[in-house]
């Protein structure tokens, strides 16, 4: 594991804890709770985003918050464990947006879904966070011209985010996470298991054992 790595996943400990924390004082409703046979339909819906294009029975699914610092750091781990699994493992994608550009953020990357290009839309988000994140503004015209930049029918772009169906697809999805015990991002589960790794070791030995079963 490398050095960046291994401050990414310290800095996602310690920022989870704390989303955690703002997540059940900022009031994100009252959770449901999941039963059993609802928990798998609950993790992945047959339009959820896919990150990899394995026809696998092993799942990580993560929600996540485009906006959210802790994720972001996260981003690195994710993106390791994609390189090293992506043909064994199903990387799924829900959103739990929590921050004031959260919405707009994940409308984008879901119109860029409709064209293809979920995951560079997913990319660009993270890799530029630090420029659009925390701001008050609506950042709207950043997610457009990351649209312009990917090469996207923005006819077809705009139609996707304006779609009331796009915004209650974001909602359905926070709301299968509040039930599912998520209260803040990002929130992994493999398997329908709740993932709580202190080091990225762990967190890879934990994926390595599921693969192999």
């Amino acid at each position: 594991m490398t050095k960046n790595l291994k401050i990414s996943l310290a800095l996602v400990v310690g920022a989870v804890v704390v989303a955690f924390i703002a997540a059940s004082v900022g009031g994100g409703g009252e959770a449901e709770v999941a039963s059993d046979s609802e928990r798998s339909e609950r993790l992945v819906r047959p339009d959820s985003q896919l990150l990899s294009d394995a026809d696998s029975d092993v799942q990580f699914v993560e929600f996540l918050d485009f906006e959210c610092e802790a994720c972001r750091a996260a981003f690195p781990a994710v993106e390791q464990l994609r390189e090293e699994f992506g043909d064994q493992v199903t990387f799924v994608v829900r959103n739990f947006p929590l921050h004031n550009n959260s919405v707009a953020a994940a409308k984008a990357a879901e119109a860029a879904a409709a064209q293809g290009k979920f995951e560079e839309m997913y990319v660009k988000l993270f890799e530029t966070q630090t420029e659009w994140g925390e701001k008050s503004s609506s950042q709207e015209d950043v997610f457009f011209g990351f649209a312009e930049d990917l090469g996207l029918d923005m006819d077809e772009f705009r139609s996707m985010y304006d779609d009331p169906a796009t915004e209650e697809k974001i909602e359905r999805d926070q709301a299968d996470g509040r039930a599912l015990g998520v209260s803040g991002t990002p929130t992994f589960f493999l398997n329908g298991d709740k993932l709580e790794p202190e080091t990225f070791d762990e967190l890879v030995a934990t994926i390595e054992a599921a693969v192999s079963r």
